[in-house]
């Protein structure tokens, strides 16, 4: 048994926030403010000054594993996330070969199985990613897939698109949509605009996204399926999600915290460090997306971490891959951009980063209750920290040598410290 002493709990779906006491018994947390007198604990861990939440949950990461290992791992992926707080991830099926059959899910759960946080494989919805034929969702359900993306790629064939959110309705799972539609990229990575013009590059519309996304709520309004719209980039987007919402379309969206804090600025100063798909947008874009997370527009902040190698990012912008590490810089840049600077408050925050993307994915995760599992993260609100060193293979973010509010002091899953 493991006793937290005097923290402040923070549980986003209650709204309970006190200073307290919390006693985690195996896999499962026994007791909040309630300590036994002959409760015998194997660690004690003071928890003054620190918040206790439930430990957060990624619904949009990228391991690479099978077939790009070089850049990250599902052993280092679930390292980069623990130390980000992180207790649950859900892992991209963009892998190689790409996660379209049973047998190379089973595979990979397999593996996650050792690893010591909660690392899920999403699979995906077309075969081969080719976007002409659906997989056997079915069966890829039956074996324990809990939500489809061709994350990475758009899904282009509307009538295709249709037929997967009736499948994923009827199976009440979420599909995770990547929306840009090529027809309004030049050159992918980079906003069109002010910066791609000044840099000679093509860029990539605001509308390549907006279109794809304005579609898909339809789709989602007409079909009554649940879908997550992926790391959400321009305020028009935003609005459209909104629309959706208001319609009672069961439309999710995920920002990335590189969509929160930067603009296409960026590019100009960290090169292809600042380069993703979609591409940090305009001041007033960023602005949208605050205010869509306020709003509640906006429900989940997720990473979209992309981890690539130093000598892939070293290449020239139209070459180099898209894409940061997000995981280790995930919570601070929360606490120090959206809480910091008065957007959110930091039960907000962890609403977004835990119940929220829990209910999507429909886990027990996410709640900081009695019964529940023992996924803690306990960090320190106002200890400055400097992002320098990374538990993932790779280091290509933005964000290195910021520094940050918000140190991760302990990543409890299942009652044990992973970090």
């Amino acid at each position: 048994m493991i006793l937290i002493k005097q923290a402040r709990v923070m549980d986003p779906e209650s709204g309970f926030d006190q200073v307290t006491d919390i006693v985690l018994d195996g896999n499962k947390i026994k007791s909040i403010g309630k300590v036994q007198k002959d409760d015998c604990f194997d660690r004690i861990i003071d928890g003054s000054g620190l918040i206790a939440a439930p430990g957060l949950i990624d619904v949009h990461v990228h391991f690479r594993d099978p077939g790009f290992t070089y850049k990250e791992d599902l052993t280092t992926g679930a390292a980069a996330a623990a130390a980000g707080g992180f207790t649950t991830v859900v892992c991209m099926a963009n892998t190689k070969p790409v996660v379209d059959t049973v047998e190379i899910y089973k595979e990979i759960e397999g593996r996650c199985k050792k690893l010591p946080i909660k690392v899920l494989q999403a699979a995906a919805v077309s075969k081969g990613f080719e976007g002409k034929q659906l997989t056997d969702m079915d069966a890829l359900y039956q074996a324990g897939v809990r939500g489809f993306t061709d994350d990475g790629i758009p899904l282009m064939d509307a009538d295709l698109v249709k037929k997967a959110m009736e499948k994923a309705r009827e199976l009440n799972v979420p599909i995770s949509l990547h929306e840009e539609d090529p027809a309004y990229i030049k050159q992918p990575g980079v906003n069109q605009g002010k910066v791609s013009q000044q840099l000679n590059y093509g860029g990539a519309s605001y509308l390549a996204e907006a279109v794809m996304v304005k579609r898909d709520c339809q789709l989602a309004l007409e079909t009554g399926a649940t879908i997550d719209i992926q790391h959400i980039s321009s305020g028009q987007a935003v609005d459209y999600v909104k629309e959706a919402k208001e319609k009672g379309a069961h439309v999710v969206a995920e920002a990335s915290p590189h969509h929160f804090t930067l603009t296409e600025e960026a590019v100009l100063k960290y090169g292809t460090l600042a380069r993703m798909n979609p591409p940090l947008r305009t001041e007033e874009d960023r602005q949208r997306i605050i205010k869509g997370l306020q709003e509640g527009t906006i429900e989940i902040i997720a990473t979209d971490h992309a981890p690539h190698s130093k000598e892939e990012k070293e290449k020239p912008l139209s070459e180099a891959p898209s894409g940061i590490t997000g995981l280790e810089t995930s919570l601070g840049l929360g606490v120090t951009e959206l809480v910091g600077n008065g957007y959110l408050t930091m039960m907000q925050l962890l609403e977004k980063m835990t119940v929220n993307p829990a209910k999507l994915y429909h886990l027990p995760q996410g709640r900081l209750q009695e019964g529940k599992p023992a996924d803690l993260v306990l960090f320190d609100p106002e200890e400055e920290w400097k992002v320098k060193q990374y538990k993932s293979k790779a280091s290509n973010s933005p964000f290195t040598g910021w520094k940050l509010k918000g140190k991760v002091k302990y990543t409890i899953c299942d009652g044990r410290i992973v970090n």
